[in-house]
């Protein structure tokens, strides 16, 4: 199914940079909708009698705007730190190093970023993404490596590996790009990922969340790409749920769990008591929250009864 958009009635297409100035082929008139449609017709009670609940395992407090997390190669938590506005290039951010019971191991494990958001570990290096350049750094000493710009980057944001490769989400353009032996290079950009936000890699799909519409994307490539669920306002992290489905977290405070067949149901909402929950990750059965608002990261466990 490939998503399909309008604008004063002009079809707006998906591009890939491979695919130069070529045309793409057109999208399938409808498919949206058969989406939504399926969607409707969804049971909510079905949704919720099949999802998984959190248990909280802890809460650590101390950190300055927490909005990212990538598991170290030593087992511990990589913690980005934005330490003021999310767009200001302060020289402000660093990013933490958490002990896989929430201890603090080091708040300023590496530093004289920006505004820190996604990362991810490839081998023997940590990936950052800031603002408009990826950092880089020895994953074992935080001693910081190289930067490397892309261009036309508005607000770079999530991080993952995708057959071997490291790419970036960039919510200001709808894009997402990766890093090549030849330098970045776009790897596509749709006016349906409008505010993307979390990407991650799982075998040959790439799983991407959306905050214009809420959409958690099934994608494969130009020809290959499903809505797996919508309605997910502000969608932020994603991670596999041991036994099946999704979570995905909207930053202004909830987490929800979208079962294999698209099916959403709220775990958490915290938005009233104003915890946000930002970029989720799942390492196995645990999930790793930082909330950029009070300040803390939280870890649940996923849970079957």
């Amino acid at each position: 199914m490939r998503l399909f958009a309008t604008v004063a009635g002009i079809a707006l297409t998906f591009a890939l940079s491979a695919c130069g100035d070529s045309d793409m082929p057109a999208h399938e008139a409808g498919a949206l909708e058969a989406a939504v449609a399926h969607e409707i017709g969804a049971d909510p009670a079905m949704a919720a009698a099949s999802a998984p609940r959190l248990e909280q395992l802890w809460v650590t407090t101390g950190f300055d705007a927490p909005e990212g997390a990538a598991l170290g190669p030593d087992g511990s938590y990589f913690i980005s730190n934005v330490a003021g506005d999310g767009s200001a290039k302060a020289g402000n951010g660093f990013v933490s190093k958490v002990g896989t019971d929430g201890t603090v191991l080091m708040l300023r494990w590496a530093d004289g970023l920006n505004a820190p958001k996604g990362m991810t570990v490839l081998g023997d290096t940590l990936y950052v993404a800031d603002i408009d350049q990826i950092v880089t750094f020895d994953a074992h000493s935080g001693t910081k490596q190289d930067t490397i710009p892309i261009d036309g980057a508005k607000m770079l944001n999530d991080m993952t590996v995708w057959k071997d490769e490291v790419l970036v989400s960039d919510s200001g353009t709808a894009s997402i790009h990766r890093l090549t032996a030849d330098g970045p290079q776009l790897l596509g950009y749709s006016t349906d990922w409008a505010g993307v936000n979390g990407v991650l890699g799982d075998g040959d799909r790439l799983l991407i969340t959306t905050m214009a519409e809420g959409y958690l994307i099934d994608f494969r490539g130009a020809d290959a790409e499903d809505i797996l669920a919508r309605g997910m306002k502000n969608a932020d992290g994603v991670g596999l749920v041991p036994g099946g489905g999704y979570l995905v977290s909207s930053w202004p405070g909830q987490i929800h769990y979208v079962s294999e067949d698209g099916q959403v149901t709220t775990l958490q909402d915290t938005q009233e008591a104003g915890i946000l929950q930002n970029d989720l990750s799942v390492f196995g059965d645990v999930v790793i929250v930082p909330n950029w608002m009070p300040g803390t990261v939280t870890a649940w466990r996923v849970v079957r009864d």
